[in-house]
């Protein structure tokens, strides 16, 4: 994992933890529990949003609609200049979308600086829900989507890290990772 320096106890600068992984791994069930102990605001994912509008057939000109939002949020909620931001997911699950849907990268999104500066990745070691907004629920797409996400994370050689578990398990293995990291 690489790291990126920063004051952590410096003022104004925010610790921005961002979930990433494939879908139905409690993502966004473990955001505002996550923002919650850590005083943060949550940046949501805006892909559900945009799939809950506009349905779930994605082209090219969805994915940057998508990518366009999320940047758009992140940056509102950056402004605010919080000492922690949890995002859940960021462009990067944005591109993961892109490879699983249209077999390539989106290259707006390959140029894209704004990363978080620790990704939570939990495990898939949640059952599988369907929700109206999930395209890849057998084992086989569930851990390939898990793959290319994960891949994302490498290209750029960004900080990562597991979170397993249930509930207040999930939680306070997130939390560990965080200090592990030493960002708490």
């Amino acid at each position: 994992m690489a790291a990126r320096r920063r004051g952590w106890s410096d003022p104004g600068v925010t610790r921005h933890i961002c979930l990433h992984g494939a879908e139905s791994t409690g993502k966004s069930t473990l955001a505002p529990r996550l923002a919650a102990r850590l005083g943060a605001p949550v940046v949501p994912e805006y892909g559900r949003t945009y799939a809950e509008a506009n349905g779930t057939e994605f082209d090219e000109a969805d994915l940057l609609a998508i990518f366009d939002g999320h940047v758009a949020a992140t940056e509102a909620a950056l402004a605010q200049r919080p000492d922690w931001l949890v995002s859940d997911t960021d462009p990067l699950m944005t591109q993961a979308w892109a490879i699983m849907l249209l077999g390539r990268r989106l290259p707006a999104i390959d140029r894209w600086q704004g990363t978080a500066d620790l990704y939570l990745v939990p495990a898939m070691d949640l059952p599988w829900q369907e929700d109206g907004t999930r395209l890849f629920g057998s084992e086989a797409a569930r851990r390939r989507f898990m793959d290319v996400a994960i891949g994302e994370l490498d290209r750029r050689r960004l900080r990562w890290a597991w979170v397993e578990g249930t509930g207040d398990a999930r939680l306070d293995s997130a939390l560990a990772v965080i200090q592990a990291a030493g960002l708490a």
